[in-house]
């Protein structure tokens, strides 16, 4: 299969046409990437099980990781759930459209393959004026998982999604990078407190100030059981060498770089601004970000380790974040690259 790549420019009256164009491939049963505010997304009919079934082939997912089901509205949102409890309404007056999915209950309308045979489904209703625009013209509910191989790191741009899935799919709308850069926050409201099952693109304590408590979800799910919700696994987002995390102080990752290179032949380096590495030709640096600056490391996050393995580093090192504000989502994506490692 030829992956048709539509380069969209943001121009209403260049890209309509070609979204429009995309919107009957998923129409047709077919498999569109497609980018959102956090990463690009894998989308297909959300109503036809048979395309549902193929981003589980094409992606080489296990049947027991649920998707999320984008929506444009709140009408097609009350399609999926059996209700939109006040805490919902809550969360959706304060955070949608935006990088937040809600855990409810499911309909009827939902099948057992989108949701891991669970009685819950996770919605949300992205911001990207892409996205939007997809689901509006395609006029159904969208499935759509990031759109790259299970439990490597996510794509923020095209590029991503083709060095993964090309030939595989039908075609790629590509709107350049992602401006979050990590996935969505993931809530379960079916439980009391709420839970978090992931953190992302909107920080615990913003949801925490609209509707309260809520409880961080610290299970590791057996291999096998159905997930409460997708990027629960425990080991996701990996890139294809391990993944070493330091503490997050200057001469902790100097002397761990240094440490690494009696270990391994070449060693890439997820590297804060100003931060310094041993002066050694075989270590490769990605130039993070300025630490704190937690909205730019997101956004570099996934770009920066798919960049260091295609430069055949045999294993990277990256200072871990806090488990505060949206640098909690970036500690989670690491802890998880690098579950193997340091379990």
């Amino acid at each position: 299969m030829l992956t048709q790549r539509l380069i969209l420019t943001g121009d209403p009256a260049h890209d309509e046409p070609l979204i429009r164009q995309a919107a009957a491939v998923i129409r047709a049963g077919g498999l569109v990437a497609f980018p959102t505010e956090t990463v690009y997304g894998l989308g297909a009919d959300a109503l036809n099980p048979l395309a549902v079934r193929r981003i589980y082939e094409v992606k080489r997912r296990p049947a027991w990781d649920p998707l999320i089901v984008h929506v444009i509205n709140r009408n097609q949102m009350r399609l999926l759930v059996r209700e939109i409890p006040p805490l919902a309404e809550a969360l959706i007056d304060a955070f949608m459209p935006g990088p937040l999915t809600l855990i409810l209950p499911r309909s009827e309308w939902v099948s057992d393959i989108i949701t891991a045979g669970r009685d819950t489904v996770a919605v949300r209703m992205p911001v990207h004026p892409v996205a939007r625009a997809l689901i509006e013209y395609s006029q159904t509910p969208i499935a759509a998982p990031s759109a790259n191989r299970f439990g490597r790191p996510s794509p923020t741009n095209a590029d991503h999604v083709l060095d993964d899935l090309a030939g595989e799919i039908e075609m790629v709308l590509d709107g350049g990078e992602t401006p979050v850069g990590v996935e969505s926050t993931i809530v379960d409201l079916t439980t009391q407190p709420p839970t978090l099952l992931r953190p992302g693109g909107i920080p615990l304590e913003a949801i925490e100030s609209v509707i309260g408590t809520v409880r961080v979800f610290g299970e590791r799910p057996a291999e096998g059981t159905p997930l409460p919700s997708p990027g629960t696994a425990p080991r996701h987002y990996a890139p294809r060498v391990p993944v070493l995390l330091t503490a997050p102080d200057p001469n902790t990752l100097f002397g761990a770089v240094k440490d690494a290179l009696t270990q391994y032949a070449i060693v890439g380096v997820m590297i804060p601004e100003g931060w310094l590495t041993p002066d050694d030709p075989r270590v490769v640096r990605f130039n993070w970000g300025p630490w704190g600056d937690w909205d730019t490391l997101a956004r570099r996050l996934f770009e920066g380790l798919r960049w260091l393995e295609s430069k055949q580093v045999h294993a990277i090192l990256c200072p871990l974040p806090p488990a505060e504000g949206l640098a909690r989502a970036l500690r989670d994506r690491l802890e998880r690259a690098a579950h193997e490692v340091n379990s």
